[in-house]
């Protein structure tokens, strides 16, 4: 698939888009880039008018920052579907994806017709203890890089957003009305209470555990596929 460019006030945004039919975001998590979605475009999701988008600091996109945050993402995907004319939207993020979406569901219900996140935290501390120790050591490396001359400018700023709370409150999520399914893996990195407290405050939300997969492999698991894609077609024949 060609990469197109969407270009915004402060970025130039890569995407990759395909199919018609309802249109669907698809947002990679920290660290990836639009191609993890390649298959979803192609496949899984073929009935529906698909756009793969590379994250501010990721992929093709294109900008000068001096940090990365949730809360900025989140602008920019409504920057984009503003530029482009999409009033209506179906969301799938997966990890720092579907932290983007909870401020998606925040700002623009309106506009997000069915949201599904992935392994969400809005609380570093809702990382397990053990890869939160994982990420402060990755953390170190790379600023111990950076001072060697490494180009590691980014990693550093990407770093930094799971290392940080997202910026979204318990009150803020007890505000959210749109209309959100929150999946997470039967070995996730995101804490299970964690998880369930977040679905419990927003009051449109809808929660399962996929088992039999991991954090890293959630988005791509046959069952989260399944239960994705009748979450978003379930009101289409009321």
């Amino acid at each position: 698939m060609k990469t197109k460019y969407v270009e915004l006030d402060t970025i130039k945004i890569a995407y990759c888009e395909y199919g018609s039919g309802p249109n669907l975001l698809l947002l990679h998590g920290n660290s990836e880039n639009k191609s993890i979605f390649r298959k979803h475009q192609l496949q899984y999701f073929k009935d529906f008018h698909t756009f793969a988008i590379d994250s501010r600091g990721h992929g093709q996109s294109i900008s000068e920052d001096s940090e990365y945050s949730i809360d900025q993402y989140s602008n920019d995907i409504i920057g984009f579907c503003k530029k482009l004319g999409i009033n209506k939207a179906n969301v799938i993020g997966f990890s720092d994806g579907g932290n983007i979406c909870l401020f998606l569901a925040k700002k623009q219900p309106e506009m997000f017709e069915k949201i599904i996140a992935l392994s969400p935290n809005y609380l570093a501390g809702g990382t397990t203890d053990e890869t939160l120790r994982f990420f402060n050591k990755m953390y170190k490396l790379f600023l111990f890089m950076e001072k060697l001359h490494f180009p590691m400018r980014k990693n550093i700023m990407r770093w930094q957003l799971m290392l940080k709370d997202i910026g979204i409150s318990d009150d803020d999520l007890k505000e959210i009305r749109a209309n959100i399914y929150i999946m997470y893996a039967g070995k996730d990195m995101i804490k299970e209470e964690h998880i369930l407290k977040m679905a419990g405050l927003i009051k449109n939300c809808g929660v399962k555990k996929i088992e039999h997969c991991t954090h890293l492999s959630i988005y791509k698991n046959k069952e989260t596929i399944h239960e994705m894609i009748k979450y978003i077609r379930e009101d289409e024949n009321k």
